[in-house]
């Protein structure tokens, strides 16, 4: 990922946030010599590893996985909240358009989950952190033929991650009032998008955003 200076983002819990806020991720390998990639659910472990294991699965039938058994790295694309910022929102004229955003790239090699248990395990895990505080939380434990069936169809899998690039384009190359001034506009935004932006761009300034 191209990574100016002022725009990078090592804090690690700062990352591990928009991972988990923003978890249907992108998972980008190499397949037959040709770049493949599948959009799934993926849920952050991260108290494995120095920098957390990622965790997810996949249908049988899509041939990506077989991937995993290539020796090489495959990239996991965490897109945070965006914005279209328009020259007219800054305080000072003579810039051009651009826009804002969060992004975690985790870079790792993947490791098929072979053990039934583990497997099993895994999609329990994934559908209680996405069941949680729903009314009536769905529970694998209450269909297990339904469950039984599906497995032989899935295959999961684990990427500890070896290193993480964070990317939180901020406006941090503008004036404190361009700044100042692109916050108020994305916090009277209808989307939420802008204002998650406009969270993000106060939380550095050392502020709450309204």
């Amino acid at each position: 990922m191209y990574l100016p200076g002022h725009f990078r983002e090592d804090d690690l819990a700062s990352m591990h946030a928009v991972m988990r806020e923003h978890d249907f991720a992108l998972l980008v390998a190499e397949l037959e010599g040709r770049i493949e990639a599948a959009h799934l659910p993926v849920l952050l472990d991260p108290a494995r590893g120095e920098r957390g294991t990622l965790l997810a699965h996949m249908a049988r039938a899509n041939p990506l996985w077989r991937s995993f058994s290539s020796g090489r790295e495959a990239i996991v694309v965490f897109q945070g909240p965006h914005a279209y910022v328009s020259p007219n929102w800054y305080a000072t004229p003579g810039s051009v358009p651009t826009w804002n955003y969060l992004a975690v790239h985790a870079y790792g090699m993947p490791r098929i989950l072979d053990d039934e248990r583990d497997v099993r395990a895994l999609l329990d895990r994934l559908v209680e952190v996405q069941e949680h505080g729903l009314p009536k939380p769905w529970r694998a434990a209450d269909y297990p033929k339904v469950v039984d069936a599906m497995l032989p169809g899935v295959v999961a899998f684990e990427i500890p991650i070896a290193r993480l690039e964070g990317k939180w384009k901020l406006s941090q190359n503008k004036s404190r009032a361009d700044r100042d001034a692109l916050i108020q506009t994305f916090e009277r935004s209808n989307d939420p998008n802008a204002r998650a932006v406009a969270a993000a761009m106060a939380a550095r300034e050392g502020r709450s955003s309204r």
